[in-house]
């Protein structure tokens, strides 16, 4: 028979980290990783997508809004792009964007960029590794949400678990939403 835990044992915080990775080159070398049983830590999502220079910089932005402590980018190698110049997009919106990071308050270090090919299963597991210890380092982001609630705006979140919280069992409180009927206009 097992002992039950004492409740006053602490739970350790984990990094959560939002990785938007290429359909042709990193999320092969990530499955590579996977099929080769390379180890990495387990604290990544990874969401799919045609090529790094589809990533709307908003897509960025809404992770850390919706709890991510830090986001990986990785694509093709510079020049081996499937869609010939995505990673190039990719790449020169980064450059825009870090403007509006430091703007918004999220520190620089919490977003990453790497690129990774099919065949570099064993790279991908250690960028992840490498950037699941540096925001475990940095600590929880929290800054978001503190000047949202600093400005008095409304942050909404995907229900993902369905109580209320984020997905990743840490709600967020914020101010209560004016409602407005259909055809009334926002007027500031």
């Amino acid at each position: 028979m097992t002992e039950p835990k004492a409740e006053t044992e602490k739970v350790v915080w984990q990094p959560k980290i939002i990785a938007f990775v290429c359909n042709w080159c990193t999320y092969a070398g990530a499955d590579l990783a996977g099929t080769s049983r390379l180890k990495y830590d387990a604290n990544i999502r990874v969401l799919r997508l045609p090529c790094t220079g589809r990533i709307d910089p908003l897509f960025i932005l809404k992770a850390f809004e919706r709890g991510a402590d830090g986001v990986l980018v990785s694509g093709c190698h510079p020049g081996d792009c499937h869609y010939n110049t995505g990673n190039y997009h990719a790449r020169r919106r980064w450059t825009l964007f870090r403007e509006l990071l430091q703007f918004v308050g999220i520190d620089l270090q919490r977003l990453q960029f790497a690129w990774v090919s099919a065949a570099e299963g064993a790279k991908w597991a250690d960028v992840v590794n490498a950037m699941v210890a540096h925001v475990r380092e940095l600590g929880p982001f929290e800054g978001y949400h503190a000047m949202l609630a600093q400005s008095g705006q409304t942050l909404w979140l995907a229900m993902a678990d369905g109580k209320g919280g984020n997905g990743w069992g840490r709600g967020v409180t914020c101010a209560p939403a004016v409602e407005r009927s259909k055809g009334e206009k926002k007027t500031e």
